[in-house]
């Protein structure tokens, strides 16, 4: 079956079956079916070889922990117990394998585990190749294939998702079956994917006298019919929350949860929540979109563009990294702000759909790539001006201004607050807004810087409220949002840092992507959608957020 079958057999289910059909569409359950265009055998030297990858073997033990019974509350906090846990917890993309042993993709058979109740790891790093014989990779969808005598359960790029009822995919699917599911969508050559099956021995209630070993494992390509980015069935992902003092248990419980909405997006930058329609907006800069997430329960939720483009109009945006929009905000007429990249702007949309540029230069020369942004209650605007958005960042021509700005916008009058950062990047104001914190993005210094505001909007007395710049991770700082207790969450290397109002680590939430920004919603305001690389999650917390202002 050709291309063209493919593509007008997608088109008759989209056309027929509607919004139903795409709402339902999710990486791990909608798989394309029909013959693909490749297949690829993982338990073969060449099909290994095609995408310059090896597998990696670990046998698992099942390790004593500490724990904490049911309490009231049905959550773990109890009285302390012992439990049982597995060692080593392997899913992870970042996981350091460097040290097991490699296995010849013809072993796959091979009886492994030590029998009875075992479990152990495979994981490979696979590498998309420009063309698997006479066929082009890019832009295909990638499905992986996998039989584990028993069970399996499969993470992919270190994330396991599971969502009610679901049957197969990434979790378990029955004795002996196939799990099968969406690894890639639209993949490019070069892009790497990290595969983690966790093989499982059973049946658990009677364990057998076999041991664990791969029926097979596969790769099929099929055309690239994907329309973009979808919304999916709220799926729980693993989150680690790692607790650095107790006062992290009032925010974060002790049974915390976070939830993929989408996925499929090039990047996803500054959301926010639109109260007034109870949907979420957020960036995708890449691509120069703003697309709108209205939740809808236990279904997949409803995922639109909003606006593109969304933050550069010009003819050369291949040129662009980050053309379209980043930070939005809405100001206390429930305005929508956007921060445009390629345009070097500011803007607000007003009610009647009508676009005013709020600021675009200073001292005659044009504005870098506005970054991040929000609104005092009286109506000042703050927001940064990295050149991040540039093609060529900081050495880009097009360039005017000579520093990294934090600038505040107040009865239509721009001033330069700070030149200090070379990477202002997230910008917060405290409950109280007697205080502004930005992050600077920044490898050499990822510092929250933490100035005072006086009653005319200028700072004073900035000095460092935090230093993260020895912590391990590759990211320095990007986005901050702070609560109504005046707790500081700044996206900084490894996860999403949680700081007290007096500048103390209370601890880090772990997602399986890196987090970048977020934005509290819901009615109550203690949701925390979160924007983190290629897709969008949310995490319910025990204390609300400071959203913006509304009069």
């Amino acid at each position: 079956m050709n291309y063209i079958v493919y593509l007008l057999i997608y088109i008759c289910l989209f056309l027929f079956a509607g919004p139903k059909f795409a709402e339902g569409m999710n990486t791990d359950s909608m798989t394309p079916s029909g013959a693909p265009l490749a297949s690829i055998d993982l338990a073969t030297t060449a099909g290994v070889k095609l995408f310059n990858g090896a597998w990696k073997y670990h046998d698992t033990q099942v390790i004593e922990t500490e724990f904490r019974s049911a309490g009231v509350d049905g959550q773990p906090t109890g009285t302390p117990v012992r439990t049982y846990d597995i060692t080593p917890h392997a899913g992870g993309v970042d996981f350091d394998d460097a040290t097991w042993e490699e296995i010849a993709p013809d072993t796959l058979s091979r009886r492994r585990g030590n029998g009875r109740v075992s479990f152990n790891w495979y994981r490979m790093r696979l590498t998309i190749p420009e063309r698997i014989g006479a066929i082009e990779t890019n832009g295909s969808t990638v499905v992986f294939q996998t039989s584990i005598d028993d069970y399996a359960e499969i993470w992919v790029d270190g994330e396991i998702s599971r969502h009610q009822g679901q049957q197969g995919g990434s979790v378990i699917s029955g004795w002996n079956a196939q799990n099968r599911l969406v690894i890639g969508r639209n993949v490019k050559p070069g892009q790497q994917i990290q595969i983690a099956i966790f093989g499982i021995n059973g049946p658990l209630s009677n364990p057998p006298t076999n041991f664990i070993w791969v029926r097979e494992a596969r790769l099929e390509f099929y055309p690239g019919t994907d329309p973009g980015p979808v919304a999916i069935v709220p799926s729980e992902v693993n989150v680690t929350v790692e607790r650095h003092d107790p006062a992290i248990d009032r925010i974060v419980g002790p049974n915390p949860k976070l939830f993929k909405l989408a996925d499929g997006f090039k990047f996803t930058e500054g959301p926010i929540w639109i109260p007034s329609g109870n949907h979420l907006l957020f960036s995708d800069p890449n691509s120069n979109i703003i697309y709108r997430y209205k939740p809808n329960g236990d279904r997949p939720g409803t995922l639109t563009v909003d606006r593109t483009p969304s933050g550069y109009s010009g003819t050369d945006v291949t040129v662009y990294g980050q053309p379209g929009s980043n930070g939005l905000t809405i100001d206390p007429q429930g305005r929508l702000t956007i921060n445009e990249h390629g345009n070097h702007r500011v803007s607000r949309i007003e009610a009647d759909g009508r676009l005013t540029v709020l600021a675009d230069s200073y001292d005659g020369k044009r504005l870098n790539s506005p970054n991040d942004l929000v609104y005092a209650s009286d109506g000042s605007l703050f927001f940064t001006d990295p050149p991040f958005g540039l093609p060529r960042f900081f050495d880009d021509p097009r360039k005017e201004l000579p520093y990294s700005g934090v600038f505040a916008l107040s009865r239509g009058e721009l001033r330069v607050l700070t030149t200090e950062l070379r990477g202002p990047n997230g910008i917060a104001l405290s409950p109280d807004e007697k205080y502004l914190y930005v992050g600077n993005w920044d490898e050499k210094k990822k510092v929250v810087m933490r100035y005072g505001l006086t009653a005319d909007g200028k700072v004073s007395g900035g000095k460092v409220f935090f230093d993260m710049t020895t912590a391990p991770g590759e990211d320095a700082i990007d986005g901050i949002k702070v609560d109504q207790s005046g707790n500081l969450y700044v996206s900084g290397p490894g996860g999403l840092w949680v700081l007290s109002a007096e500048g103390k680590h209370l601890g880090t939430i772990v997602a399986p992507r890196h987090i970048h920004n977020m934005a509290w919603g819901d009615d109550d305001g203690m949701t925390l959608y979160i924007c983190a690389r290629s897709a969008l999650y949310k995490m319910r917390l025990n204390v609300p957020g400071v959203r913006p202002p509304s009069k």
